[in-house]
């Protein structure tokens, strides 16, 4: 087995373990934070594959805006008069010691397939940004632009249920 495959599988077993993490957690910041290690773990697999553009688009868009976006509804929806003392219990150092050591543990691999100069695997091609446009507008436009109507209306959604009458 070569880097890139050794990397692959590694970075598929961070996604599927943050991924249950995810699921398992009573806590909704703390599921969060996991939730950003596995979109980061998946942008990872995307890299190991030879996609880079797909991965950094998986890490501002997914990993960036959006969990921004979830953060701040679960914050927002959560109103009372015990927010203050709710988000410190959120915050404390045990909150980051999961995400933290997952994403330390996708760090060194990553690292690696950089030093190594990167190659793309053999019989992969690599997906450039020329070949993300033309399948986003092309024939999946109609997703997409559903997509970004369901986040709007999420959000809208979202605001109406917590602001005070």
């Amino acid at each position: 087995m070569n880097l890139h495959e050794i990397a692959f599988y590694f970075f598929g077993f961070i996604a599927v373990v943050s991924t249950i993490l995810v699921i398992v957690n009573p806590n909704p910041v703390h599921g969060l934070m996991y939730l950003v290690v596995s979109l980061l773990a998946v942008a990872s697999v995307f890299f190991s594959l030879g996609a880079p553009f797909a991965a950094m688009l998986e890490v501002i868009v997914y990993a960036g805006a959006i969990m921004v976006l979830f953060v701040f509804v679960v914050m927002m929806l959560n109103l009372g008069e015990t927010v203050v003392k709710q988000e410190q219990a959120w915050l404390k150092p045990g909150t980051w010691i999961g995400p933290g050591i997952l994403c330390a543990a996708l760090l060194f691999p990553i690292l690696q397939l950089l030093l190594d100069g990167h190659q793309t695997p053999a019989g992969v091609k690599e997906v450039d940004a020329k070949a993300v446009g033309v399948a986003l507008y092309g024939p999946y436009l109609l997703a997409v632009e559903l997509a970004s109507m369901m986040l709007t209306a999420g959000l809208v959604a979202a605001y109406h249920l917590g602001k005070h009458d």
